[in-house]
């Protein structure tokens, strides 16, 4: 497996259900490791230590939106430049432009696809790393 193949995500999302389905289309299917943490506070605590080759996050959260938490998380030196995908149901055009303002190379939306998720994940990589 080259350095350059996505392997291990920090998945932030707050609602258990989804937090579920996303964790088996990753691992089971897409064949990731996965780090889930449930709010942009325990991101922070745990990131570093999982060093993590992508961001993949929810936008609304309690506490800590998405994008406050990917900007709390480009502070840790370890994560200036991983990249970041956010998860949201709220993909008008100019959400989608203020969300990839915030850092994020693209947008996922809600509800996803279990079947299709890790995939288009992995392009999504492919095409930042080309």
């Amino acid at each position: 497996m080259s350095s350059n193949e996505l392997q291990r995500i920090l998945f932030i999302e707050d609602e258990a259900d989804i937090q579920a389905v996303a964790q088996v289309a990753l691992e089971a299917v897409g064949g990731l490791t996965v780090k889930i943490c449930s709010s942009g506070e325990e991101a922070l605590q745990a990131a570093e230590a999982f060093a993590p080759q992508l961001i993949l996050s929810d936008v609304m959260m309690p506490g800590m939106d998405g994008p406050a938490t990917l900007l709390a998380l480009r502070r840790l030196p370890a994560l200036v430049d991983t990249p970041a995908i956010f998860m949201t149901a709220k993909v008008q055009p100019q959400e989608v432009a203020q969300l990839r303002t915030a850092g994020a190379m693209e947008v996922i939306a809600k509800p996803f696809d279990p079947m299709t998720l890790a995939q288009q994940i992995k392009d999504i990589w492919r095409q930042c790393h080309a």
